[in-house]
């Protein structure tokens, strides 16, 4: 089941146009638009635009993965042959949720470019803070887990995948507001608190949960 989600993602575009358009976005602002962010304009070799930048493309990107894990099985009508089969629907969910999951890792891992450019940058080189980059990617890496979820979530109340994107958006853009910005904070300081880790995985799993008693309770009626 795992594998099939996977590649769903990888046999059409969607995944590569989320992908490259994540990426790109943060090529420009960190190299070519000029703000705040721009690593050329401040003249030093850090990476804190990286980390600042990436979980508000973040709230885009989960949504826009997730967004079909559940609207489109329904509207198409396959959500009822995949049921059809003997596999369980927490096993289901939890596949459809470890596909997306892996993705948004997969879309992460080419930021480590720009630290080693960063650190190639650098004078003397190497003078650049590896502690905090390898904190603040772990960091991303449970805020996705958390984005995933909710965005997963979203999808299983609605048919549309618009609108499924449009409520994962916004249900991650209001949690970020109001409590994971500061767990995010604190690990992209090199701080690895097990609170801020179990406070993030703790909204992945009970996200989970709710969509498989979503789905059970939609399959009731």
């Amino acid at each position: 089941m795992f594998r099939k989600e996977l590649s769903y993602y990888f046999s059409t575009p969607v995944a590569y146009i989320v992908i490259g358009l994540f990426l790109l976005a943060i090529s420009l602002l960190l190299w070519v638009i000029p703000g705040q962010w721009n690593v050329i304009e401040s003249g030093y070799a850090q990476v804190d635009g990286l980390f600042q930048i990436s979980p508000w493309l973040l709230m885009l990107v989960c949504p826009a993965l997730t967004m079909r894990l559940f609207a489109e099985e329904r509207q198409t009508g396959t959500w009822t042959l995949l049921r059809a089969q003997p596999i369980p629907l927490w096993r289901i969910v939890v596949s459809k949720y470890m596909a997306a999951f892996l993705l948004t890792i997969i879309a992460l891992l080419p930021c480590v470019v720009h630290y080693f450019i960063l650190y190639y940058m650098a004078e003397p080189i190497g003078n650049i803070d590896s502690g905090q980059f390898v904190g603040s990617m772990m960091g991303l890496i449970f805020l996705s887990a958390s984005f995933t979820g909710i965005g997963m979530l979203c999808s299983t109340f609605t048919r549309s995948q618009l609108v499924a994107f449009i409520l994962g958006a916004t249900s991650c853009f209001t949690l970020f507001w109001l409590t994971l910005q500061d767990h995010y904070s604190s690990i992209s300081r090199g701080v690895l608190d097990m609170r801020d880790v179990v406070f993030f995985l703790s909204v992945a799993i009970a996200a989970i949960i709710i969509s498989i008693l979503i789905m059970n309770r939609a399959e009731r009626r």
